[in-house]
């Protein structure tokens, strides 16, 4: 028998049967969590023009230090009426432009101000306080290059570049299929032997954190026409089909097996990791197809690994896979001797480094013990045990950055 694939093989096997999507044009107010196709340019200088940092005085750096007439005030929006003169002052509002003939500010706290005149006891160096044309991007630079999932600080500065639109990553299509005939729906009563189905769920969250379109399908029982009924729907609409349960080696798990005779190229099946081992992967045409285990902590663990990674592989992300940091444990854990391992932990900062907790009841079918933890911990496999203080590296779970 084969030894299984490692974490990092599958990772790469993944990632080289993804195509990126094709591009779209997307308006600035809809592309929040969108991902750039291309660089996005400056369609001005930023600032337009030569502005005032502070609240002040424009002034000539030359006629400083001494008395000069204030003879204008200058408003953000509103320019001076005429050039500065020679021995003048004009008043000026944070983001004011700086009249033609200035070249400094002199900021309101360093004046004295009477009536219509101000002394300042100092000089002023030339450009002072004065924010200059395109000091921060020149027109036809790179403001957000490609590759780059746009947030609240990307959005704005698209924005205060003039860019009305650009060009984005189409939104992958994922579609969500859970499967067994113990499975119900949350809200409804339970009949003997059932449980809720919550993987659904919680897969199209963490999903739709990255930036996919989500459908989820309802839950099928172990029957093989139901299941081959909802498999076909579920490659003819996706981008990626991702499956939870039956994917094992029980008489009940059909989900290879039918997705086979629909033309699904099984690239891998099981992985060398604890919990997680029994997932699938493969594809149909341009459709990645994942088989998740039916365990929710199972679940979680393939989609962190695997699926979430192809999901901005597809998007054009520049850094698709899970960002692992580094860490110390706060208990001492055993290794596993055939299988790395993921481990729930809560992480704290204890002084200059993150310390992690390894959590009770780490099988995987505990998905609400699962729910307070913040980070899993990578134990590699091998003997003995990691002790307590040893450094590890960790995947902070939550909202997708």
């Amino acid at each position: 028998m084969a030894p299984l694939l490692t974490v990092a093989e599958a990772q790469g096997r993944v990632l080289a049967r993804v195509r990126p999507l094709p591009a779209e044009t997307v308006r600035i107010e809809d592309a929040a969590g969108r991902v750039t196709a291309e660089a996005a340019r400056a369609v001005v200088d930023l600032p337009p023009f030569e502005s005032s940092a502070m609240d002040g005085f424009a002034v000539r750096a030359a006629d400083l230090p001494g008395t000069l007439p204030v003879v204008a005030h200058i408003a953000a929006g509103s320019p001076a009426p005429r050039t500065l003169a020679a021995g003048e002052a004009m008043a000026i509002s944070t983001g004011g432009v700086v009249p033609d003939g200035a070249d400094a500010v002199v900021p309101v706290e360093s004046v004295v101000q009477n009536d219509n005149t101000i002394e300042v006891a100092e000089g002023v160096a030339e450009g002072a306080h004065v924010r200059p044309r395109g000091g921060d991007v020149a027109a036809g630079e790179v403001v957000v290059g490609a590759g780059v999932r746009l947030g609240a600080t990307q959005i704005g500065a698209l924005a205060a570049a003039g860019i009305a639109e650009l060009r984005c990553a189409r939104r992958p299509r994922v579609v969500v299929l859970t499967t067994g005939s113990e499975l119900a729906r949350p809200g409804e009563p339970l009949r003997p032997g059932q449980v809720y189905e919550a993987n659904g769920l919680m897969l199209a969250a963490a999903f739709a954190a990255v930036g996919a379109e989500v459908e989820t399908l309802p839950a099928v029982a172990d029957d093989e026409s139901a299941h081959r009924e909802a498999l076909a729907r579920g490659l003819a609409a996706a981008d990626v089909l991702v499956t939870s349960g039956g994917v094992s080696v029980g008489p009940h798990d059909l989900v290879r097996g039918i997705e086979a005779e629909l033309g699904v190229e099984e690239v891998f099946w099981q992985v060398a990791v604890k919990p997680g081992k029994p997932v699938s992967f493969g594809v149909r045409g341009e459709s990645l197809v994942f088989g998740l285990p039916g365990n929710p902590v199972s679940s979680l663990v393939g989609c962190e690994l695997f699926v979430k990674p192809a999901l901005r592989a597809l998007q054009g992300l520049r850094e698709s896979l899970p960002r692992f940091e580094p860490g110390r444990l706060g208990a001492p854990l055993r290794r596993n001797a055939a299988r790395d391992e993921l481990v729930r932990a809560r992480s704290r900062l204890d002084r200059d480094e993150i310390l992690l907790e390894p959590l009770a009841g780490q099988e995987s079918h505990m998905i609400v013990a699962a729910a307070a933890a913040d980070a899993l911990v990578h134990v590699p496999r091998g003997e003995g045990e990691l002790a307590a203080g040893a450094a590890v590296w960790w995947l902070r779970l939550g909202p997708d950055g």
